[in-house]
Parts: structure tokens; C-alpha cells; sequence
């Protein structure tokens, strides 16, 4: 439905710390323009910390999500037909465009997101990276030579562009969900239209314009705002779009890949996660304990990657139980821009109704809340860091990702039964283990059902690794040369000599 809009004065006020106020784009950019919707619908954006408008964006339909297709559809040939270096070119000015306005980029971000702003500046270089990771590997896209099973034959693979391709992106990481998708599809020669979630639209507006600013052709990068059933099912529905990457929700991507089943789209899901952190009594304890704050409550705990499943051996778990409740009390909660806060407000008040939920639901079934348990005293979308102990398989949270600052703890005794837990989950994402047992780490990261282990460290994810998961945690990767390769299709040639 319509929005009317506010008076400038009733905006965020502190949108006018930008330096680059041209960063702040209220249309979408479709085919090299930007553009409002042709029926003058707009989406409000506010700020989650304490609800104020910050601005509009276009509600756009059916028929301009298929003029950014139709556009990338023209911009194909000329794009994929650019020497790889030349793409690369295009890549790098991005990039050090991206850098240089990271404290305009981390402002638009943490005032719509909430993060705290020395995670939406973290986060900006972390998208940077992708951009110039791409921007080197779309040159080593090699052609392959087969030794011939044939008499008097030549025979060769090699990756060729797939064609049109389209991103779905999350609020909770909205300029490096775009940046890991669209260097790798622009560097591969695929022209992309990507839809940023509505809670976070002005990252992504942000980053068109410096896209726009590197020369980047007119319909090799577009960003549609807008209703995300109607764009969505034109970007999965549509023909013209050979290959889809969605991060969200594993509910979400299901619908997404019987909709792309439709036309045999190649499909790449980054999809929920539900985190073992299993710790053995031989590390340190206050290195762990400093680990599993990382692992649990990085961006409020609004991460697929966020340990939701504490093991820790029994030997250790009391201590533990401590330390980590202390540290966990410890944190700040606030608006992101203050000074010292380490955890913002979630996204959604259904977020918060779900820490409620689950925490009421371990309570109840026997789970000792040792800190924090109740929604904050800021009062909006802010909860307290909560921590529960004794957490057994019977309570949601064990079951449940909560995308919340809400800590699950649960001892265990000996290898077989916290790996048996662990992988008792229809997701495998990220594990967590913490050993200083080199056989010990060594025999845990192969039983365990996950796509990536964590070995002593919250901190895995980079351009150069392949992310993603096992299970309903997703299909295929990103990052590295695996992620390039997503879009991409093979093609042997073989030739009588």
C-alpha cells in the first residue's frame, strides 16, 4: 500500500553526518537510471533502534523488476565478452570507491540496521574484500585440457558466463551479502539484479551508486526495492534469469527453489544455521570463554553463524557457566552509534517475541537463567544478553535457530554423545570446537556434519574460503574460486585434429 511520506524534518537526524550526502538513495537503479515505482508506492525505512523514519524507498512491481532483467539481458554479451581484465578494471574501481566512503557506507548502515558502528565498519571492509578478491579472480577462470580417449582429438573445458543472474540479500549483513554475490556473478561476465531486503535498502542504494560512479555498464548491476513476494517471484519465475543466490531463511529457500524449478534455474542457497560450540576441558578457559561471546553474540546474535548450542565437557562446565555469564552480563546494549555498545537492537519485534518465547519455554522445562532473560529496560527491539544453563533436547532453543542474544549451554561427558548431539540437526552451517588434542580435533571435524569447523576461533569467514553449509543450511559456495564458479557453466569442446 502507499506510503505518505514524512516531512524532511521528521527524518533521522543524524543522516546529515554524512559526508557524501549523495550516498543516500531514495530511488531504485535499474538499467543504468533510477527510478521511482510507476505507481508511486514507497517502502518506509526506519531506524531500529528507536523507530525513526529515515527514509523511502520505491515499492517497485512486476513490471520494472522485468526491465532490470530485460537490461541485464542486453548488457550480457557485451559484458561477458570483455577480457577478463577488463572486468576486473571495473571490479577494482568499485572497490576502492567502497573504501573510500566506508564511514559514510558504515553510518547508512548501522542507523538502519543497528549493529554497533565498529561492526558496520568491520562489515565494510569485509565487502570490500570480495569486490577486489573477484576483481583478481575473474582472470583465472582457465580453460582445462582432457588427455583424449579418442584417436586424433583435441579436447578442452571450459567455464563460460550463465547468463542473467539475480540476488536475494538479508538485513543482517546488507552490504556483504551483496558484494559476495555481485563481484563474484561480475566477475564471472554475469550481469546482476539484486533485491536487498526492505529493513536495509539503502546499503544496497549505496552501493549501486558507487557501482554507478566505477563505470560499471548500464544494466550489469542493478538493485530492485520492493515488495519481496511480487520481485522475488519474477526473479525465480522468469526465464531470462539463469541462476539465483539467496541468503535467508531455510523456510524462505525452499519456496525459492520450487519457484526456480519452474525454468531449471541454477540456484545457490546460503540458508539458517544452528551452531554447535563444543568445549573440551584441555583449552583455556578464558580464551574459550572470550570465543564463545564472539561465536554467540556477533551482531546481536542475528547471525546464521551465531553458536546457538553451547557443549561443554562436564569436568569444566561449572566454571564455564561463570565466566561466560559474567562476560555475557558485561556487554553494553544500545543504539549503535554510542560509544562502548557491543550489542543493538534486533530487527523485528517478532525477534524479540521469539527470545520471549524461548526462553519462557526452557524456564519452564528446567533451564537456569543466569543473566539477563527479559526484554530490556531500553524498551523497542532491545533484549538483555541472556545466558541459560542446564539446556537439555527438549526445550525449542535447542531445537530452534534464535537469531537473538539469547545463550544455550549444555554439558556433556565424552566424544560420541556431543557429536551425536551436534549433528542431531537439520542444519549444518558452522561448528564451533574448542581442543588443544590435535587427534581429538582432528577425528570431531570429520564426524561433525557441517560444511565449516572452527578450530579454536569464532572468526572463520573471508573472500578467500568457501562458505556454506551442508544439510538445509544451503547449496553450493561462496567466496573463494568455488564462489565464482556458481555462475558459471561448463563446456567441452572436442575437435578432430
Amino acid at each position: 500500500m502507499a506510503v505518505l511520506r514524512a516531512k524532511h524534518e521528521d527524518f533521522e537526524p543524524r543522516l546529515s553526518g554524512l559526508r557524501d550526502p549523495r550516498l543516500l538513495r531514495d530511488l531504485a537503479y535499474v538499467n543504468g537510471r533510477w527510478i521511482a515505482a510507476d505507481s508511486g508506492r514507497s517502502v518506509a525505512v526506519t531506524n531500529p533502534s528507536n523507530g525513526q523514519l529515515l527514509g523511502y524507498v520505491p515499492d517497485l512491481g512486476v513490471a520494472e523488476t522485468r526491465v532490470a532483467i530485460d537490461a541485464a539481458q542486453d548488457a550480457f554479451d557485451g559484458w561477458r565478452s570483455l577480457l577478463p581484465q577488463e572486468r576486473a578494471g571495473y571490479l577494482r574501481r568499485w572497490y576502492d570507491l567502497i573504501l573510500e566512503n566506508k564511514e559514510d557506507l558504515a553510518l547508512i548502515m548501522t542507523l538502519e540496521q543497528g549493529k554497533p558502528l565498529s561492526e558496520s565498519l568491520g562489515e565494510i571492509d569485509y565487502a570490500a574484500s570480495f569486490v577486489e578478491w573477484y576483481a583478481e579472480e575473474a582472470k583465472r577462470v582457465n580453460v582445462e585440457g582432457i588427455t583424449p580417449h579418442l584417436p586424433d582429438r583435441a579436447m578442452t573445458v571450459r567455464r563460460e558466463p550463465i547468463g542473467v543472474s539475480a540476488a536475494v540479500t538479508p538485513w543482517n549483513f546488507p552490504c556483504a551479502m551483496i558484494t559476495r554475490k555481485a563481484a563474484a556473478a561480475l566477475g564471472a561476465g554475469c550481469p546482476m539484479v539484486v533485491r536487498p531486503a526492505n529493513e536495509t535498502p539503502f546499503s544496497a542504494t549505496a552501493l549501486a551508486e558507487l557501482a554507478e560512479r566505477a563505470g560499471i555498464p548500464s544494466g550489469v548491476f542493478s538493485v530492485v526495492t520492493g515488495d519481496a513476494r511480487t520481485i522475488v517471484g519474477e526473479l525465480c519465475g522468469n526465464r531470462l534469469v539463469r541462476a539465483v543466490s539467496f541468503t535467508g531463511s531455510t523456510e524462505v529457500g525452499r519456496i525459492l527453489l520450487e519457484q526456480g524449478a519452474q525454468t531449471v534455474k541454477k540456484m545457490s542457497m546460503e540458508l539458517g544455521g544452528h551452531a554447535p560450540f563444543i568445549l573440551y576441558p584441555d583449552v583455556d578457559l578464558d580464551e574459550a570463554v572470550t570465543g564463545a561471546i564472539g561465536a554467540k553474540f556477533a551482531t546481536t546474535g542475528q547471525d546464521c553463524l551465531a553458536a546457538n548450542r553451547i557443549y561443554v565437557h562436564r569436568d569444566v562446565y561449572d566454571e564455564f557457566v561463570e565466566k561466560f555469564t559474567a562476560a555475557t552480563a558485561a556487554q553494553k546494549t544500545g543504539d549503535g552509534l554510542e560509544d562502548g555498545v557491543v550489542l543493538g537492537p534486533l530487527m523485528h519485534e517478532r525477534a524479540v517475541d521469539k527470545c520471549v518465547s524461548q526462553v519462557a519455554d526452557a524456564k519452564a522445562k528446567g533451564a537456569r537463567v543466569t543473566t539477563g532473560g527479559k526484554a530490556h529496560a531500553l524498551g523497542g527491539l532491545f533484549y538483555e544478553p541472556t545466558v541459560l544453563a542446564d539446556v537439555t533436547p527438549e526445550m525449542a532453543i535447542y531445537r530452534e535457530e534464535t537469531f537473538g542474544p539469547v545463550a544455550a549451554i549444555i554439558p556433556f561427558d565424552d566424544t560420541d554423545d556431543v557429536v551425536a548431539m551436534a549433528n542431531d540437526s537439520e542444519y549444518g552451517l558452522v561448528a564451533y570446537l574448542y581442543s588443544n588434542d590435535h587427534r581429538r580435533v582432528q577425528r570431531v571435524s570429520a564426524a561433525l556434519e557441517y560444511g565449516m569447523v572452527a578450530v579454536n576461533t569464532p572468526k572463520i569467514t573471508g573472500a578467500p574460503i568457501p562458505f556454506g553449509g551442508v544439510k538445509q543450511s544451503g547449496l553450493g559456495r561462496e567466496g573463494s574460486r568455488h564462489g565464482l564458479e556458481e555462475y558459471t557453466e561448463l563446456k567441452y569442446v572436442c575437435m578432430a585434429v
